[in-house]
């Protein structure tokens, strides 16, 4: 087995060198590429990757002793003994006027190797990323809790970057994000942003939102309530008058509301659907999905629920089941289906009707409907 590198004493530390740190060439090179992340392994060339694959770079391959200067030459005294000590950390540069690059230095068969992760300061907007004019409004919200569901992947983080974007350009207010890790960064425009990184910035989600309170926020946002306290806490923020955003894993808007409550002890999950019932302003859903229309990759499905007296009143009295009646009965107020989302974006030519099947909750309730459009357009044309 391969012995553990020692750390070199003779290598400069990035406080001792005047020079530019040996990362930031690749740094740059990564943004240029629009790489999503950098992989530097001893004994190969660094790989990347773009959208979901893993490409290696032209070049030659990297030592171990090149991995280790650079390493080295990002980290601090106090963070090299951190990392002698767990084999691992954490660090971010933010080169000026670059992206911020989170990365991760971690021991693997005795050499150093780091996996790097690009934070862009790009946003995408409201109608770049094809979502529903309704998530405007919904941002637009003075307090309460919003939350975004879907599975691993399904674009809640760039959807709520872009409603926290929106808030940022037209509401002067103190924006505060807690987030593992940061997905985009904010620039202060008509708001003050204050990005948390867990791991960097702050050890836990518990941790930042213990002190929230205190750093007078107006609009937070939690990037992943994975556990009580953390829910608990975000709650008790939207409680107190500030609009809170959060993300949860349900496939559903129907199957949030149980997912949260999965998160809790069953004698304080009455106390918990109460204050939901009170406090939760909107739920959206969604999924990614190939696109078909030229230069665009995927485009979201949205399932939209805002909370109206009937939304709460099935909240308090255990019927979240029935939610999705409320959803589909009033499309006026914003709110739409699954189905209704996919409807769309097969009449814009955006996804094949045969993929739209497939990931309907309601297959047989899509098809009447695209036969609709069928028959309109058939109609249109004098066939």
């Amino acid at each position: 087995m391969t012995e553990p590198q020692p750390i070199d004493a003779h290598v400069e530390s990035r406080r001792q060198r005047e020079a530019e740190p040996r990362l930031y060439k690749w740094f740059r090179a990564v943004s240029k590429a629009q790489a999503s992340d950098l992989h530097l392994k001893a004994g190969v060339v660094p790989h990347i990757r773009r959208e979901t694959k893993i490409l290696p770079v032209k070049g030659e391959a990297l030592t171990a002793d090149d991995i280790a200067a650079m390493a080295f030459e990002i980290l601090d005294e106090k963070q090299r003994v951190y990392f002698e000590e767990q084999g691992s950390i954490d660090v971010a540069e933010e080169p000026e006027g670059g992206d911020r690059f989170r990365i991760n230095i971690y021991r693997q068969r005795g050499n150093i190797s780091m996996a790097v992760r690009r934070v862009s300061r790009e946003i995408p907007g409201f109608q770049e990323l094809n979502l529903p004019p309704q998530i405007r409004h919904i941002a637009e919200l003075r307090a309460g809790l919003v939350l975004v569901s879907g599975t691993t992947g399904s674009g809640k983080s760039t959807t709520l970057a872009a409603m926290l974007e929106h808030i940022n350009r037209t509401r002067p207010c103190h924006i505060i994000t807690i987030e593992d890790p940061i997905e985009y960064l904010h620039m202060d425009r008509k708001a003050l942003v204050n990005q948390r990184e867990v791991g960097i910035d702050v050890p836990s989600f518990q941790s930042a939102l213990k002190y929230l309170m205190r750093e007078d926020p107006d609009v937070v946002l939690v990037s992943d309530m994975r556990d009580r306290d953390t829910f608990q806490a975000a709650l008790q923020a939207a409680e107190t008058g500030h609009l809170v955003f959060g993300t949860i894993h349900a496939s559903t808007v129907s199957a949030t509301i149980p997912r949260i409550l999965d998160l809790f002890s069953a004698d304080s999950r009455d106390l918990v659907r109460q204050t939901l019932a009170i406090n939760l302003k909107a739920v959206m859903c969604q999924m990614l999905l190939p696109c078909l229309a030229e230069g665009i990759d995927r485009v979201p499905a949205v399932e939209i629920l805002i909370i109206n007296p009937s939304a709460r009143q099935l909240i308090q009295e255990q019927r979240d089941g029935e939610l999705i009646e409320v959803v589909r009965s009033c499309e006026h107020e914003g709110m739409q289906d699954f189905n209704k989302s996919l409807l769309d974006l097969v009449e814009k030519d955006y996804i094949d009707p045969r993929l739209a099947y497939e990931v309907a909750p309601n297959p047989d309730e899509l098809k009447m409907r695209l036969k609709g459009i069928s028959a309109s357009r058939a109609g249109l044309l004098g066939r």
